[in-house]
């Protein structure tokens, strides 16, 4: 059994973290290892800022957004030399395993050092869910509800000037977010970077709900939709008349505590990682499916395609 092991945080990032990183050092505390953090992910593992971590340590963080052991994005590390040098950092440390936080990017980090001989078990913490080995990441539930509560006050405002409203929310290669907040925000149109969407379409029912007395029309768009969401609004009021603006919800989608879901899903994720290091476990991806907590060998999880599921859009379609 692995008796020293660091955890770090990698890429963006996600509500939850926090509670996955608590949920590594007090489980691993419990299995009798040696926990120690890295700050600032791969970049703080190539410089050896690493430092053992008690109970204590991660007192009063389980509702906190952000993570406490800090993320970079390390474009060292994205080379053989930078790998090398990490896994020699671990060795350094004595670490005899590792858990990394984080999105596919992060993932990859981790097939290479575990390539080297250092067994890691991944956590998926990421916003846009957009892992296909696992029903949920860490950071998604919350995020929806942000977006959802941003929706609901555009709503008022845009009702209260008669207009339409574009908001952009974050997805580059996933609609997840965009789907989710859409159907339950009670979106009238949700453009995802996984389907063609109509122009016509749209502009259609902005005016025909405009001649049958409805004074707003939301359209939630993932970033990954390529089309300017301010050129996209100046074609739709010189196609429709109506007054249309744009909302950037950016970065605040990652902020704020996690919401139950996350809490849940990352203590059960964090415990399942020592678990199976306690077990002595090859590195594997720990992943949610079918509410169970479930793992796989990483590069077998990586490579599994995320695959895209319509019924929400349909759902929007056919209530908006």
């Amino acid at each position: 059994m692995a008796t020293r092991i660091g955890v770090l945080t990698s890429g963006g990032d996600a509500p939850g973290m926090n509670t996955a990183i608590r949920a590594v050092v007090r489980a691993g505390i419990h299995f009798g290892m040696e926990v120690y953090g890295i700050r600032g992910g791969y970049e703080g593992l190539l410089n050896g800022d690493i430092k053992q971590m008690q109970s204590s340590d991660v007192g009063g963080i389980i509702h906190r957004g952000g993570t406490m052991l800090y993320t970079a994005r390390c474009e060292r590390f994205k080379t053989p030399e930078g790998q090398d040098k990490g896994f020699m950092m671990a060795q350094n440390f004595g670490l005899n395993a590792l858990v990394v936080i984080g999105g596919d990017g992060s993932m990859r980090g981790g097939i290479q050092l575990a390539k080297r001989g250092l067994p890691v078990m991944f956590i998926p913490g990421s916003i846009d869910n957009d892992l296909g080995y696992t029903d949920l990441t860490i950071g998604y539930d919350t995020s929806v509800n942000t977006v959802l509560d941003a929706i609901g006050k555009i709503r008022d405002t845009s009702e209260s000037h008669n207009r339409t409203l574009i908001v952009e929310v974050m997805g580059r290669h996933c609609g997840d977010i965009a789907m989710a907040a859409g159907l339950a925000g009670g979106a009238e149109s949700i453009l995802v970077p996984e389907q063609d969407y109509d122009l016509n379409l749209i502009c259609r029912r902005i005016v025909e709900g405009k001649n049958a007395g409805k004074r707003h029309y939301i359209i939630v768009k993932a970033e990954g939709v390529k089309e300017n969401p301010y050129e996209m609004a100046k074609l739709l009021e010189e196609r429709t008349g109506s007054e249309t603006r744009v909302v950037v919800l950016g970065y605040i989608q990652r902020g704020g505590a996690p919401d139950s879901t996350d809490r849940i899903l990352a203590s059960r994720m964090g415990y399942k990682a020592i678990e199976l290091i306690a077990a002595g476990s090859e590195s594997r991806a720990i992943g949610f499916v079918g509410n169970q907590i479930v793992s796989y060998p990483l590069e077998e999880a990586l490579n599994v395609e995320k695959s895209f599921d319509d019924e929400f859009l349909k759902i929007a379609e056919a209530l908006a």
